[in-house]
């Protein structure tokens, strides 16, 4: 290395080269401090800082949808967005007061000025949604929406004619009562407004030959696939259907050999729809009248025969679904599909299934003991044999297993189960003795 002192080995060039190339660096940053930028502004300009960030908020505001809104927020910042703007489109909160209270105190907090837009046409803003719209620092709806009045909109303002608390006003009402700021029937005219400096407040555009176009970039951002998969079925209508359909085919899986495909979706309907309605506002002893409702089908399918227990299994799946929600409600046509499609399969398509499954000719009831079949897999006790060319549910007779392909005997039957014996070694029939 280098000494101060005495004789020693001079500096080889790529040491000389080092030492000017610091030196330089060191007198520019002295000489021009005002090229060195603030962190704030450096990481801005190489996240592209300087956009209008643009996220979708469609449908209840739940855990998922809360989160994302939330995550969106931290980016804005990071990335030094000059505004965000919520394109809603919502009717109501199923997370609870304390957690909106947080989105809502987030947005207010925030380091990027939060706005609100409520379209496009047919949108909507109701319930505790509206508490989005007071947070935000500019509200527009688009023609054709509807925003509903709450208290927490009003704020300390008060209403005049004939609208009250609870209606659900259009566009040019909305701002006629002072509830958003402005109608804008596009996501660009409410970011941009319809000339130059119009629009929010740090989204520039410009004319150019005789055309608006931005200076500011809008960058639209959603939910990613697996948000939009949970937050889909923690809708109430999807939900509700994902459980009664995963329950329904569980109990079709019931009443055929094996574990098929029809078993593997009914598990995974009924883990998605158990997810959505854990997410929302669900009155416990109503998913027991579903499940209840499953059990009284299940009895009567096994007797082949609609009876009483039918009558009992479509009323309790009436009245769970009806009450399922507090505070929602499901649409005549879910209910409908639901209610009618599950009974309808389980007093009359699962009981003929079941009788044509189970009492062809060829293995009939009474003369199939005796009969000769094979094992598809190994017996112990409980498996499934194949006998003239059908699968059957089977139980050894006894303690030995059988083993797979092995040969067997049917010896009786209990119910839909054969109970079989190993064709080899097996204790002959009392009636065969002679």
């Amino acid at each position: 290395m280098l000494r101060r002192n005495g004789p020693g080995p001079r500096p080889t060039t790529l040491q000389r080269s080092l030492l000017a190339a610091a030196t330089v660096a060191s007198a520019l940053l002295l000489l021009a401090p005002e090229a060195r930028a603030a962190p704030g502004e450096a990481s801005g300009e190489r996240d592209g800082g300087g956009h209008v960030a643009v996220i979708e908020v469609s449908g209840l505001l739940d855990e998922v949808l809360v989160d994302f809104v939330e995550t969106q927020i931290d980016q804005a910042e990071e990335q030094g967005a000059v505004a965000l703007v919520l394109q809603l489109n919502s009717a109501g909160a199923v997370v609870s007061g304390a957690r909106l209270q947080d989105l809502v105190d987030r947005i207010e907090s925030a380091g990027v000025p939060v706005d609100v837009w409520v379209g496009p046409s047919g949108s909507q803003a109701i319930g505790d949604a509206t508490a989005l719209l007071a947070a935000a620092r500019t509200v527009g709806v688009a023609g054709g929406s509807r925003v509903e009045i709450t208290p927490v909109l009003l704020g300390d303002g008060t209403l005049d004619g004939e609208a009250a608390v609870g209606d659900k006003v259009s566009a040019g009402d909305a701002v006629d009562l002072g509830l958003v700021d402005n109608a804008a029937p596009t996501i660009g005219l409410f970011v941009y407004g319809e000339a130059p400096g119009d629009g929010l407040p740090g989204a520039d555009s410009t004319i150019v030959n005789g055309q608006r176009q931005p200076v500011t970039q809008t960058r639209f951002s959603q939910l990613p696939l697996g948000g939009q998969l949970l937050h889909t079925v923690a809708s109430p209508p999807v939900a509700y259907l994902l459980f009664v359909i995963g329950l329904a085919l569980i109990v079709f899986e019931l009443y055929t050999a094996g574990v098929g495909v029809a078993g593997l979706v009914g598990a995974g309907c009924l883990i998605l729809g158990c997810f959505g309605l854990a997410s929302l506002p669900t009155n416990p002893w109503a998913v027991a009248l579903l499940l209840f409702a499953m059990f009284g089908f299940a009895v009567d399918v096994q007797t082949g025969v609609p009876r009483v227990w039918s009558g009992i299994a479509t009323a309790s799946l009436a009245i769970g679904s009806v009450l399922l929600y507090d505070d929602l409600s499901l649409s005549w046509i879910t209910l409908l599909v639901a209610i009618g499609g599950v009974s309808l399969a389980m007093i009359g398509g699962m009981p003929a299934m079941v009788r044509t499954r189970f009492s062809t000719p060829t293995i009939g009831r009474e003369w199939m003991v005796g009969e000769v079949g094979t094992a598809e897999g190994r017996i112990a006790p409980d498996g499934i044999v194949t006998v003239r060319e059908a699968p059957w549910r089977a139980r050894t007779n006894r303690a030995t297993p059988i083993e797979a392909a092995a040969p067997v005997r049917v010896v009786s039957i209990d119910g839909l189960l054969l109970e079989v014996e190993p064709l080899e070694g097996a204790a002959k029939d009392h009636r065969n003795r002679r």
